[in-house]
């Protein structure tokens, strides 16, 4: 996939939970790769329902959200976009 054309939502200020930033860290997978498949709207592993939701709330400007699951298929992480777009954070499912 080309992610030439920039992303499709402003995604402000990019934070990583300490949690997510160790699980990417074993998995060997930088976050940025991730933050480019989020902000190209590669929504990762979600459910029908989920994807639907997302392509509502670019839409309508209500929250984003991604799943991925980690190359050592142990993990994996969420990216959240708030809905007014200030801030886009990488965390464990189970820090939410």
């Amino acid at each position: 996939m080309s992610y030439t054309n920039g992303p499709r939502f402003p995604m402000g200020r990019p934070v990583i939970t300490p949690g997510a930033q160790a699980a990417l860290d074993a998995a060997g997978m930088p976050g940025v790769l991730l933050l480019a498949r989020h902000a190209n709207c590669d929504w990762g592993e979600l459910s029908v329902e989920d994807l639907a939701a997302n392509e509502l709330a670019l839409l309508t400007g209500r929250r984003l959200l991604s799943s991925y699951d980690l190359r050592n298929g142990q993990r994996k992480v969420w990216i959240i976009t708030e809905a007014d777009r200030s801030v886009t954070t990488i965390l464990l499912p189970e820090e939410y």
